[in-house]
């Protein structure tokens, strides 16, 4: 280590200032994409076709049980902006290489990078620190980089990233001891796009969704500093609060969710899987989230998850007081295409009103 201080960090307000500046902002056009069918276009067309309204934010809600068809569907219909001519960092869910839901689906991956390259996106990074494998080995069984070198992306293991490649973010107003360490990359992408999983979480996150998948984001160990940052975060009572702010250090351009299936107890890495056949697409994670648990909760989970006003959940409610999405139930709208996804999307609301 040179002598420099080595937890110099960033201000609340500069980690703000960056993060607008790194993922730049999404919102919606009433268009839907050329590749849906006759019939889903006319129905994401109807759907759409009002402006949205201002300070509303629009979960996308697509039923299929094919990933793939699924994703783009989602795609057009949210039709998402701020992606054409900016580099993408991608953040997938690699805490392990186990099959979907415990670890994200390679051809939905394809798919998300042709629907953001049909988006006008520039060059595509896809990067991740897994918690429970080794980083390289999980993102080589799944297929990471051979996936890399056909489409003529960057893979990139965020464990190996130099001291330079981390930057450190204040404890100041957080729950985090030392502050943390963000990877740059992310931070110094045009955009970043969240691709996460429907699950729940026995380790104490209690639900792993787009707010959690930035943990993947967050440094173990930075080279040359000894702290252990996520043992702060898993020794933690406040392991709830910390994964919320996590994500002040930046703002997605957008959020996929796979739904196809689900753990609804147990997780991250196995549990109770069930077949919700859901995507979700938006550009809130706070939204997102919280169409997710209402889900997850629609399904039968964990008394953990299930328990209470939906608000009223750590990870939910933190991410609120910092601003970082919807505040309330009549802050989200969910958009479908169809009368299936119509029906679910009215149960979702009844659950997310509660």
């Amino acid at each position: 280590m040179d002598g420099s201080d080595p937890r110099q960090s960033l201000s609340r307000r500069r980690v703000l200032r960056l993060a607008s500046l790194a993922a730049g902002s999404a919102a919606l056009s009433a268009a839907c994409g050329s590749k849906a069918s006759p019939g889903s276009r006319a129905a994401a067309t109807a759907a759409s076709a009002s402006a949205p309204t201002a300070g509303v934010s629009r979960v996308v809600l697509i039923r299929s049980d094919d990933r793939v068809a699924g994703t783009r569907a989602a795609i057009d219909l949210l039709q998402p902006t701020g992606l054409r001519g900016r580099s993408v960092f991608l953040k997938p869910n690699y805490n392990t290489a186990d099959p979907a839901p415990a670890a994200t689906d390679t051809p939905l991956l394809e798919s998300l990078v042709a629907e953001l390259r049909n988006a006008g996106a520039g060059a595509i990074t896809v990067g991740d620190r897994s918690g429970m494998a080794d980083t390289r080995r999980a993102m080589e069984t799944k297929g990471v980089f051979a996936l890399a070198d056909r489409l003529g992306l960057q893979a990139l293991v965020l464990d190996e990233l130099d001291r330079d490649g981390w930057q450190y973010v204040a404890a100041e107003g957080t729950h985090w001891p030392k502050g943390f360490a963000f990877a740059r990359p992310a931070l110094e992408a045009g955009a970043v796009v969240n691709t996460c999983c429907l699950k729940t979480h026995r380790f104490g996150g209690h639900f792993t969704l787009s707010l959690k998948n930035s943990v993947g984001l967050v440094a173990k160990h930075v080279p040359g500093d000894p702290h252990n940052y996520m043992g702060d975060l898993h020794s933690s009572p406040h392991q709830r609060l910390m994964i919320a702010e996590i994500n002040q250090a930046y703002r997605p351009a957008l959020v996929l969710l796979d739904g196809v299936e689900a753990f609804v107890d147990g997780g991250p890495e196995s549990g109770r899987k069930v077949r919700p056949g859901v995507i979700l697409a938006g550009t809130d994670r706070v939204a997102v989230d919280v169409v997710a648990v209402a889900l997850l909760r629609s399904l039968g989970t964990t008394d953990a998850v299930a328990r209470g006003p939906l608000w009223q959940l750590e990870q939910i409610r933190r991410a609120v007081d910092l601003g970082l999405g919807a505040a309330g139930p009549d802050q989200i709208e969910i958009v479908t295409a169809d009368a299936r996804g119509r029906s679910l999307a009215d149960d979702l609301r009844r659950i997310i009103a509660a």
